[in-house]
């Protein structure tokens, strides 16, 4: 059960890259942008190119590789060694979920424009939540 979850999170972390993790405007009037994971990098790698490949290492790179390490482990194509590795790059990929948190709180707290958080943000949130619970009871399968 544990590796179909795990081969489910390949399909769903691209769509929730996709997905609108946070509607923004400027004033009230005016309607708001909608901002993705991907969308969100673009316009960094524009501003700031160190602080986007931050980011895409931690949004992108670390909850893929070890969806994909956990992957090759429930069907023994990796040795159970890595399990430590893969377990700490899902603990990156969840510091960017509360850097999305800490920029929505930021903004809100300026009061300047609008900021309302999408279902993208819950979607890429719950991934990374699953990936973690799935590294945590693959450990506990394999210890036992």
């Amino acid at each position: 059960m544990l590796r179909w979850l795990n081969l489910s999170l390949l399909i769903l972390y691209p769509v929730a890259w996709c997905a609108p993790l946070i509607r923004a405007g400027l004033l009230p009037l005016f309607g708001l942008s909608e901002i993705s994971v991907l969308s969100g990098l673009q316009s960094l790698w524009e501003t700031d190119v160190f602080l986007a490949l931050l980011v895409t290492a931690l949004a992108l790179f670390a909850p893929y590789l070890k969806t994909i390490g956990l992957a090759l482990i429930h069907f023994g194509m990796m040795r159970r060694r890595m399990l430590g590795a893969l377990n700490v790059l899902g603990k990156l990929a969840m510091a960017d979920v509360f850097l999305i948190a800490l920029y929505i709180v930021v903004a809100k707290g300026v009061g300047v424009g609008r900021v309302e958080t999408a279902w993208g943000l819950y979607l890429f949130t719950a991934c990374i939540f699953a990936s973690l619970a799935i590294g945590l009871l693959t450990t506990k399968n394999l210890r036992r």
